[in-house]
């Protein structure tokens, strides 16, 4: 008797985890300032290929002096950097800008653990190439099965 009096709050308990998710979801999507500023900096990309994760940044313009890259956690990676403000000419006047500077910090959760040492980043034409290694215990393993 008492679990059908407990049931009743099952649909509300479920619309509540349902707006749960779709809070999450709307913050991650314009949380690192797409509803609060410019949009997220830097663009990325994200793919699978096997047993590795790439990740692709666009940085036109920063010197690799300017940027840190982080792996914590066994797969949060985070970019963090600034871009120096462009210098104009003594009589110089801007007439539009649009390209953002200043420091940035970017987050984002991979889709599996990764190993920390294995990790290649390379920056070519303005486009950070970010390697990364699955970690032993995310790769998928072949069970032998024996018979009796």
């Amino acid at each position: 008797m008492r679990s059908s009096r407990w049931q009743a709050f099952n649909p509300v308990w479920d619309q509540l985890q349902q707006f749960q998710q779709e809070m999450n979801r709307l913050f991650d999507r314009w949380g690192d300032g797409g509803i609060f500023g410019a949009s997220g900096f830097p663009a990325l990309n994200v793919w699978e290929d096997g047993e590795e994760v790439h990740v692709e940044a666009e940085l036109p313009g920063l010197d690799l002096k300017d940027m840190e890259i982080y792996v914590s956690g066994g797969n949060q990676l985070t970019l963090k950097g600034e871009r120096k403000k462009p210098s104009l000419p003594e009589k110089g006047v801007w007439h539009r800008q649009e390209r953002s500077f200043g420091s940035f910090h970017r987050s984002l959760t991979l889709p599996f653990p990764v190993d920390a040492d294995k990790v290649d980043a390379r920056l070519e034409n303005g486009v950070l190439h970010i390697r990364l290694t699955k970690h032993e215990s995310a790769r998928p393993r072949k069970i032998p099965v024996k018979a009796e």
